[in-house]
């Protein structure tokens, strides 16, 4: 594909791998990548993630052949502020704040999409569900809001191999991204954010522990919410 940038010898073309500073500038070279229908690779606040628009066909399929993942396999939505939330999924049935409570940071709320969700239908066909992050982080979050639309969002490696917290986990994938921004080696482990079902009334049900369980946890009971402990 002629907008990709490939390996030379062991080392990447010159303009590639961008150090993070969130600058307008930055910001506004990987919001064209995306909206040219590109795959970039970011720091969040949990790992490194490849990121595109989540309403562009062509790019989420750039994302699965990247990682070889199965297409039936869901992409997460990332999205600016908890406010957007309700653009792609149903929230009026969750206690008053609770989103504030547990976003920014790093957890995936699983909800449901309902008929007014502006999002694809193409997007993780087949599932009513949608996963949304808002990532506590200056540099994809600034990506987000200046794009005005919603990223899809995944780990930054293979299908099945160990998350990456450093651009070099995932450097043979390098080619395949418009752009990769090094933030550095992230601290925060390889768990990835805590993932939660809450398309159930007055229930949650974690999907994946991640790095946020005991915290999730907690917001989520000091809400009055109980735990869905029945094996689907």
């Amino acid at each position: 594909m002629a907008w990709e940038c490939g390996a030379i010898a062991g080392s990447l073309r010159p303009g590639l791998v961008h150090p993070i500073t969130v600058t307008e500038e930055l910001t506004k070279e990987a919001v064209i990548a995306l909206k040219a229908g590109k795959v970039i690779a970011v720091p969040t606040d949990t790992l490194y993630g490849f990121a595109c628009d989540a309403c562009s066909l062509g790019a989420v399929n750039r994302i699965y052949e990247i990682k070889g993942h199965q297409y039936t396999s869901p992409l997460a939505i990332c999205v600016a502020d908890v406010q957007d939330i309700g653009k792609l999924a149903v929230t009026d049935h969750l206690p008053h704040c609770l989103l504030d409570n547990l976003l920014p940071g790093p957890v995936t709320v699983v909800l449901n999409r309902g008929n007014l969700s502006i999002l694809e239908k193409s997007l993780n066909p087949g599932l009513n569900s949608i996963g949304v992050r808002v990532p506590d982080s200056d540099f994809i979050w600034s990506i987000v809001r200046v794009s005005g639309s919603a990223l899809a969002l995944t780990s930054a490696n293979l299908s099945g191999k160990p998350s990456s917290v450093d651009i070099k986990d995932f450097e043979k994938l390098w080619e395949h991204c418009a752009y990769v921004y090094d933030g550095g080696v992230l601290l925060s482990g390889r768990a990835g954010s805590t993932v939660v079902d809450l398309t159930s009334i007055g229930k949650y049900k974690i999907l994946r522990p991640g790095s946020a369980a005991v915290e999730t946890m907690e917001v989520l009971q000091r809400h009055s919410l109980v735990e869905d402990r029945i094996a689907t």
